[in-house]
């Protein structure tokens, strides 16, 4: 298992606390909480060797679509495609956001 951890700029946006996913063949979890101040704290624990750069790479691409919000995200990957990390952690903030607009 392979840790990486990025902190990125975020919105002070308010959200809640969502899990989508589940760690299985080929896919991922991603558990985001709110977090105060203007950060986006992303952990990761992945099986997948040397993979910072693709993660980073799919973390960019997401940032240049939609604001991240202050949060901590916690990913558990097993072997994910980066399809399916780019829909799990969109997935994620959308279902954190529309909890708390509901709220």
């Amino acid at each position: 298992m392979e840790t990486l951890q990025f902190t990125r700029p975020a919105q002070a946006a308010r959200i809640q606390p969502a899990l989508v996913g589940y760690v299985g063949s080929g896919d991922l979890e991603v558990m985001v909480e709110p977090l105060q101040g203007s950060q986006a704290e992303i952990h990761i624990q992945t099986s997948t060797p040397g993979s910072e750069i693709r993660w980073r790479q799919v973390i960019e691409q997401i940032e240049a679509r939609i604001a991240l919000p202050a949060m901590r995200m916690d990913i558990h990957d097993f072997a994910a495609t980066p399809g399916v990390i780019r829909l799990r952690i969109e997935q994620a903030i959308e279902l954190a956001s529309a909890t708390e607009a509901q709220a």
